[in-house]
């Protein structure tokens, strides 16, 4: 949801105090004084009217409603908003359902359209968008900095399938163009499911939306036909959705009697929610990655199974976001997303952070910190001590710390893979070689032949070609070879996306220099 302008918002506070200051002087407000509850909410309410009857020009005031609701709620947690109409149909329709567009989330924050995530698969991440992309141009008309509605920004991106759209970003201070057409976007949570060998299987999971346990459920079923005896399942950037599904994954692994999360608030009693024994993979090997983006219903799961000890936890501090939302939709289609309780895990640990001042900004000082490079960099807060069902020390704080640590790896990070980010040229050389062998790589369904068929079209020397020629980007002496292993994989993945394997192909690829992956397979998957 957009933030109000502080500018706005000041300028706002500033109307409602001399309306009321001018109706305290004229005596106009009633002799009721405010004392009780209803009262203090009934002032705003009478602000509201003074303005509507009192203000020297027109009011907008289905926006000044909005403006007022915002403010109120944000003094609460970060997560309790208000969803005008649009934004809470999008909310809704990303969880439940498919819709036709270019496959993007975003935010406006400082009148600038900024790329939250892209969705795995959709027509966005393909043409080469990435998280932080600011948005300036749609179709030919600027939307940055001239104050464009957010709902018009979506309805410019929405469009039938098969319809182009071009779109302009700044990606640090490099516009680059993409023409994007536009898809049905699935909402399907299960983005690759495939055994990495003999007895290991993986499934990644982006999201947990209605139809997450059905999915998991006839990926794994597959998974246990091919042989697959333990399970590295993959969270991470997965950032919830629904709880009900969340308690249904979890039952899954969990045995009968195990808690898998409780709920408290101070208006809502305690509620325990424990695993019924019924589950058909209690006793698969459990191995689960998790970072800093994995959050709320992937932190349920997470910290269920690390509680019971049921398997391993993998990677880097999950988010930290351990609030109950509970829906209130008003008759003009917006709503309010008001958080009623805290989640904690069996052992007791809030999964919540703490939403300081710097709450928006945590996850950049966990890098600044050097929490992504270093386990002895994590926050842990040692006076909040809680056990496992077979006695290890897990600690409270905020989030999910993993068992076994997974830094972030920078060796390989050297100037020609940085600027070959920042412009995209890995993504947009997968679809040049997209567009110029479209028919053969629409008729591979086979990762053996695919990875043949790789082998044979000169990727490395192509790609080289297209990042001087198009991007003007040569690698200095000796930084290919330094970076070489770690990018050709990726080249790989993000070609062979364009098969028939899809995703698929992508995860399989990725997976030698995957190391949240290697780390999973090197270490033990169960706790003894």
């Amino acid at each position: 949801m957009k933030k109000i302008d502080n500018n706005i918002l000041t300028a706002l506070l500033g109307v409602i105090l001399g309306v009321l200051l001018t109706m305290v002087t004229l005596k106009m407000l009633p002799d009721k004084k405010f004392d009780g509850d209803y009262d203090r909410w009934r002032k705003l309410n009478l602000i509201l009217q003074e303005v509507q009857k009192n203000y020297v020009d027109t009011i907008d005031m289905v926006g000044m409603t909005d403006a007022a609701v915002e403010a109120a709620l944000s003094e609460l947690d970060p997560h309790s908003v208000y969803l005008p109409p649009v934004e809470l149909t999008e909310s809704e329709t990303e969880l439940a359902g498919n819709f036709e567009g270019i496959g993007i989330q975003f935010n406006v924050p400082n009148d600038t359209a900024i790329v939250l995530s892209v969705i795995p698969g959709g027509p966005s991440e393909k043409a080469g968008l990435t998280q932080g992309d600011r948005i300036v141009l749609v179709g030919g008309r600027t939307i940055a900095g001239n104050k464009t509605p957010q709902d018009s920004m979506v309805r410019m991106m929405k469009g039938p399938s098969g319809s182009k759209v071009k779109i302009t970003v700044n990606r640090d201070g490099t516009l680059i163009p993409f023409e994007i057409t536009r898809d049905k976007i699935p909402v399907n949570c299960v983005d690759a499911a495939f055994m990495i060998d003999d007895r290991t299987g993986y499934i990644k999971l982006s999201k947990f939306t209605r139809t997450t346990y059905k999915e998991v459920s006839e990926a794994s079923d597959k998974l246990v036909a091919q042989g697959m005896k333990r399970l590295i399942f993959d969270l991470r950037d997965n950032t919830g959705g629904y709880f009900d599904q969340a308690l249904m994954l979890s039952n899954m692994f969990l045995r009968r009697g195990d808690m898998i999360v409780y709920m408290e608030g101070l208006h809502r009693p305690r509620q325990d929610f424990d695993a019924d024994g019924r589950g058909s993979l209690k006793d698969i090997e459990l191995s689960v990655l998790i970072d800093e983006g994995s959050a709320s219903s992937s932190e349920i799961f997470a910290g269920a199974i690390q509680d019971n000890d049921r398997g391993v936890i993998v990677g880097r501090r999950s988010f930290g976001k351990g609030l109950v939302q509970e829906p209130i939709n008003f008759s003009d289609g917006s709503g309010v997303r008001l958080t009623v309780a805290r989640f904690h895990t069996p052992s007791g640990r809030c999964i919540q952070k703490p939403y300081d001042k710097n709450y928006e900004y945590d996850i950049y000082e966990r890098y600044a910190h050097g929490e992504m490079t270093s386990a002895d960099s994590m926050k842990v807060d040692t006076t909040s001590v809680y056990y496992t069902l077979k006695g290890r020390r897990v600690y409270g704080g905020g989030g999910i710390m993993p068992d076994v640590f997974v830094p972030i790896d920078t060796t390989k990070a050297t100037k020609f893979f940085i600027n070959c980010n920042k412009k995209a040229t890995a993504v947009r050389f997968a679809s040049s070689m997209f567009d110029r062998y479209r028919g053969a790589l629409a008729q591979i369904d086979d990762f053996e032949k695919l990875s043949d068929w790789l082998d044979g079209v000169g990727l490395e020397a192509g790609f080289l070609r297209f990042a001087k020629d198009v991007d003007g980007l040569v690698p200095e002496e000796g930084e290919w070879e330094k970076t070489r292993d770690y990018m050709m994989p990726q080249l790989r993945a993000l070609t062979g996306r364009f098969s028939k394997l899809d995703d698929e192909a992508f995860y399989r690829f990725y997976l030698p220099v995957d190391d949240a992956i290697q780390t999973a397979l090197k270490n033990p998957s169960k706790i003894d």
